[in-house]
């Protein structure tokens, strides 16, 4: 997530995204009291928070969630990955795009988020701001749960968003899509990364980029099958596309995050073999950060 900058617009961002102007502070502690202890006064004079403090960062998550989504209960244990949520929530409107330029006629659009992680923050925000409903898969139990905690202390999320375990990792979509169920849309945010080691050291590669003297602190959180996996994402999302041809008639579209440029060719050849009738590459991208989500359909 980025920093409060001296900069009114952030541009780069989906014109509905709802964070596209610097963060109002003050109405934000309004809405959620709790974030007050970490705002302070950055380079530019204005009220910010030190983006490398992780307790800071979840504080400012949930006031967002709780101003600008009606979230009133955001929590999930120690380590779990944060999201940022203007990056988030950036996927879900271009996925409302490309439901529209298909002229999709369901009324209510169900998706399926792969990994959703014990924030089960793309349900969180596909319900609230478009009111589709979800179901959400994880390899981890303790993620599952977490999730549905979140959503059984929230009203509004109760009706719309439902959590399934995958129980078998070698798995993504067998297990979890059943006999004749059908989804509009997939989405998913891939593990990035081949080790641990890899990602520890795209974590010091970007303090360093910012200058940041906190060298030895990671600028993420999150578990094992959060942030890597063997393959890292190029692996993962083949590993997808393969799977994906069995359950071609369950889902109109499938999507996921690219993190990496270089591997989309290799996307590409692979959605030509298993015979994918559309493929669309939609950029995206969150301050320096650039990222793109590959979409593919076999209707």
């Amino acid at each position: 997530m980025e920093g409060e900058s001296h900069k009114k617009e952030k541009t780069v961002l989906h014109p509905r995204n709802k964070h596209r102007e610097n963060y109002d502070f003050t109405k934000l502690i309004s809405s959620y009291p709790p974030l007050k202890p970490f705002v302070q006064l950055n380079k530019y004079e204005n009220l910010s928070i030190d983006f490398f403090n992780p307790n800071a960062v979840k504080a400012l998550n949930a006031a967002l969630l709780i101003h600008f989504y009606g979230i009133k209960y955001w929590n999930f244990p120690e380590g779990y990955l944060c999201p940022a949520i203007p990056g988030r929530v950036d996927y879900i409107h271009y996925l409302a795009d490309l439901l529209s330029e298909n002229k999709t006629k369901h009324k209510n659009i169900r998706c399926l988020d792969i990994g959703t992680g014990a924030n089960c923050i793309y349900p969180i925000l596909g319900s609230t701001e478009y009111k589709w409903s979800f179901v959400g898969t994880d390899i981890d139990s303790t993620a599952v749960e977490s999730a549905k905690k979140i959503i059984n202390s929230n009203r509004t999320l109760k009706d719309k968003i439902e959590i399934r375990l995958q129980d078998n990792r070698k798995h993504i979509f067998r297990g979890i899509i059943k006999k004749n169920e059908f989804f509009d849309i997939s989405i998913c945010n891939p593990p990035f990364h081949k080790s641990e080691k890899e990602a520890q050291l795209g974590s010091q590669r970007k303090l360093q980029n910012l200058n940041s003297k906190e060298n030895n602190i990671l600028n993420f959180s999150g578990q094992k099958n959060e942030l890597w996996c063997t393959g890292g994402e190029k692996m993962f999302i083949k590993n997808m596309i393969k799977e994906s041809k069995n359950f071609a008639s369950s889902c109109q579209w499938f999507t996921s995050l690219v993190s990496k440029k270089e591997h989309l060719n290799s996307f590409y050849d692979l959605l030509k073999k298993v015979s994918a009738t559309q493929v669309k590459t939609i950029d995206m991208a969150q301050g320096n950060k650039k990222s793109r989500i590959l979409a593919w359909s076999f209707m």
